[in-house]
């Protein structure tokens, strides 16, 4: 996962219905993104035990990992998939990749409740093109084979948009504008990665730490009728008038990762991963000014990946270790 600038939950019993489970837009969730890239990590199946186990009822992978949907089946946790980058231009160019794709990746886990399927993570470059008729292949593909409840998406970056203060938000990448308009007409939300971790380090000078972590004391930007005490909440409704400047006002968002490094950069600390974490659990029950009610949140990352590649404070992520103990104390 390459990140630049930009988990308990109070989830419904919806969670608990069956294969394929639809569950309602706008349930209060937090879940937590599971990878693999790293040393020694639990099986699999531990893996969901430790979901269950701390009560973290959605998760998200960032490729058709087999071991990981054999485990979720019948547990009723709810998952977002990714359709790996470097499989977006066959799906793109090829009904029947994406056909074979879903047969082999969906339908063979019929225990498994899918609830997005994310194609593409933080897409750059020429690969930006793929996006779209990807989604288009991929929703009909889950249309024929009875399964479009499911929903298809791709993730994105805070840096897809521009503009300041948060009312002002538009999208900066002409690709945008074309998936918004298709989520619109799908119905299905866009999947965002939003880090104030990474929106604060870019800009330490115009940027405070508390309006990062959620620890500021009052108001730090007042847009309009819309008063800021946190970041988080700017970087989502920056989203969300991005997608009403491209005629897309209809879409939600689901904040696809969000999360705090513990070590390994600026303000890279347990005790900073720690008070962003929780305070981000505890947070996005609120929603934002802009949109009230709860925002599905997903918490990057299950553990600390020291296999990841670029900076430092990509293998120091992790809410837990190996071991599967705490990285730091939080309350899901």
């Amino acid at each position: 996962m390459a990140k630049q600038q930009g988990v308990a939950s109070m989830l419904a019993l919806a969670l608990l219905l069956g294969a394929f489970a639809a569950i309602p837009t706008g349930v209060q969730s937090i879940g937590v993104c599971y990878g693999v890239n790293g040393d020694n990590l639990p099986s699999a199946s531990n893996v969901v035990q430790l979901y269950r186990s701390n009560g973290i009822n959605l998760m998200r992978i960032y490729f058709p990992d087999t071991n990981a949907l054999k485990a979720l089946s019948g547990t009723g946790i709810g998952l977002i998939m990714d359709v790996a980058n470097t499989d977006l231009g066959s799906m793109a160019s090829d009904p029947s990749f994406a056909t074979s794709w879903v047969q082999s990746n969906v339908q063979a886990f019929p225990g498994v409740s899918f609830r997005y399927i994310a194609v593409g993570n933080e897409v750059s470059g020429g690969d930006t093109s793929s996006i779209l008729p990807a989604m288009k292949n991929l929703n009909a593909a889950l249309s024929n084979a009875g399964l479009g409840n499911i929903k298809v998406s791709t993730a994105v970056q805070s840096d897809v948009t521009q503009g300041f203060p948060p009312s002002q938000g538009t999208f900066s990448q002409s690709y945008m504008g074309p998936i918004a308009q298709y989520l619109q007409s799908t119905g299905a939300p866009l999947l965002a990665n939003i880090y104030p971790y990474f929106s604060y380090t870019g800009n330490e000078a115009q940027i405070s730490l508390d309006y990062a972590l959620f620890t500021a004391p009052g108001t730090v930007v007042q847009d309009g009728g819309n008063a800021y005490q946190n970041l988080f909440d700017a970087l989502v409704d920056t989203m969300y008038s991005a997608l009403e400047s491209a005629g897309a006002g209809n879409v939600n968002i689901v904040v696809s990762e969000s999360g705090w490094p513990s070590a390994g950069g600026d303000a890279a600390s347990t005790g900073n991963a720690q008070t962003y974490n929780q305070n981000l659990i505890n947070h996005v029950g609120k929603g934002t000014p802009k949109r009230p009610g709860a925002i599905e949140t997903y918490i990057f990352a299950m553990f600390n990946e020291d296999q990841k590649t670029g900076a430092p404070t990509e293998q120091h992520f992790g809410l837990f270790n190996a071991n599967g103990s705490p990285a730091y104390p939080i309350n899901f």
